[in-house]
C-alpha cells in the first residue's frame, strides 16, 4: 500500500477554496470539485462501507491511493464508444476518443469531463512532486496527471483502470 493522506486532511487539499499554482502553469480551481462533493451523498460513506461496496483492488486505489499494477487492467483495450465513469460512484469522468495508448500501462486520457476531478499536489519519495486527480463527487482516487500527453492539451491523465468501468455509448 502506498503513504496515503488521512482522509480529512486529503479533503481540505482537495476542495480549500484558493485557487493553487501547478507546474505547467496549470491552475488547480477548487470551486467545482467542492460543489460537487459538497452536495454528495457519497461523502457521508463510511470507510467499512467502501470496503464493502468495493471490489479489494479499486478499494486500496479509490479509498487509499494505491496504484494497480501496470498494463493489467482490460480498459487498456477498451476502444469502443462510451464513457470512463468512477468505479465508486459511477460520475462520468472521460469520453472514449479522449483516450489514447500513453504506452504507460494504464488507461490514459488527454482531457477529463470539466468538473469531474479536483487536483492536488503529491510529493512523492525523494522529492518528485505530481498532480494527483480524485473524483469530484466521492473523492475517490483515479490516478495522476501529466503534461507531456497529445495535442490540443498536452495533459496525460494516467488512470488506474480498477477506479474505472466503462459504460459503452
Amino acid at each position: 500500500m502506498s503513504a496515503s493522506i488521512p482522509f480529512l486532511q486529503r479533503r481540505a487539499v482537495l476542495l480549500g477554496g484558493a485557487a493553487l499554482a501547478l507546474p505547467g502553469g496549470r491552475a488547480l480551481a477548487a470551486a467545482p470539485a467542492e460543489q460537487a462533493y459538497a452536495s454528495s451523498p457519497f461523502r457521508k460513506i463510511a470507510d467499512a462501507e467502501w470496503r464493502r461496496r468495493l471490489p479489494a483492488a479499486s478499494y486500496g486505489v479509490l479509498r487509499h491511493e494505491d496504484t494497480e499494477r501496470p498494463f493489467s487492467s482490460p480498459l487498456n483495450r477498451e476502444h469502443r464508444r462510451g464513457a470512463f465513469v468512477c468505479l465508486g460512484c459511477g460520475l462520468p469522468l472521460f469520453r472514449s476518443e479522449w483516450k489514447f495508448d500513453s504506452g504507460t500501462g494504464w488507461p490514459s486520457f488527454w482531457r477529463v469531463i470539466d468538473g469531474a476531478v479536483g487536483e492536488k499536489r503529491d510529493t512523492q519519495l525523494f522529492g518528485e512532486v505530481r498532480t494527483e486527480y480524485h473524483c469530484a463527487r466521492c473523492l475517490g482516487h483515479q490516478g495522476h496527471v501529466f503534461d507531456d500527453g497529445p495535442r490540443p492539451t498536452g495533459l496525460r491523465y494516467c488512470n488506474n483502470g480498477v477506479a474505472l468501468t466503462f459504460v459503452p455509448a
